[in-house]
């Protein structure tokens, strides 16, 4: 195995424990515009894609409205989540004994305006050598230029880096990137994980310090 040279994190679901705050979100902003949406509805198709994807595709727009919906997401999100407390203590725990070893990157389907207050209020943003967000992409999870960007950035191999991913989006972005993805339980049942290269239960320094040793 090849020696570990960066650790990359999704946000919403992995990192920061909010995806029962943003299925909420979003059902309610569908129930505004006339198309109702299940918390089922939305963990069985929806969870780890792009807002583009979720919020166009289900209410099939596009546009100026969908840029004007997706803003509000965001304002919706910022509002309920920027005090960081989503972020639990453990999280950050690892992440800086993540970031003590070697870059660690997020990678994410979220925008930086929703990424940045969060990682900022839970005392991380300086753990971070690089944030990927939705602004910086054009293609969304499940296609990995978010992961391959952040080789780029971060100046590793695919073979060098590990992914912490909780949907099968996200786990077949870092997979087609080359990138060795460890789906964390929480947000989907395990059948939908099979991908990745391994499932577990939480994420924790025990865990990193393993990931970092075997390398």
């Amino acid at each position: 195995m090849e020696r570990v040279r960066a650790l990359m994190f999704d946000f919403n679901g992995t990192l920061s424990h909010d995806e029962p705050l943003l299925c909420a979100i979003y059902r309610d902003l569908f129930a505004k515009h006339g198309r109702p949406m299940t918390e089922e509805q939305y963990y069985s198709g929806l969870a780890g894609l792009a807002d583009e994807a979720i919020i166009g595709g289900w209410l099939n727009i596009d546009g100026p409205l969908l840029g004007s919906l997706i803003a509000e997401r965001i304002e919706l999100y910022a509002i309920a989540a920027a005090d960081g407390s989503s972020v639990s203590e453990s999280s950050r725990e690892t992440v800086r004994f993540a970031a003590a070893h070697v870059p660690v990157a997020i990678v994410s389907g979220a925008f930086r305006a929703e990424i940045v207050p969060v990682v900022e209020a839970a005392g991380l943003l300086n753990e971070l050598t690089s944030i990927i967000a939705a602004d910086d992409v054009e293609h969304g999870k499940p296609h990995p230029e978010g992961y391959l960007l952040a080789l780029e950035r971060l100046g590793v191999r695919p073979q060098e880096a590990v992914a912490f991913e909780d949907t099968e989006a996200g786990v077949a972005a870092a997979k087609a990137a080359g990138i060795r993805c460890l789906a964390v339980r929480g947000t989907l049942p395990d059948g939908r994980l099979a991908a990745s290269d391994e499932i577990v239960d939480s994420i924790d320094v025990a865990l990193v310090e393993r990931i970092l040793e075997e390398s």
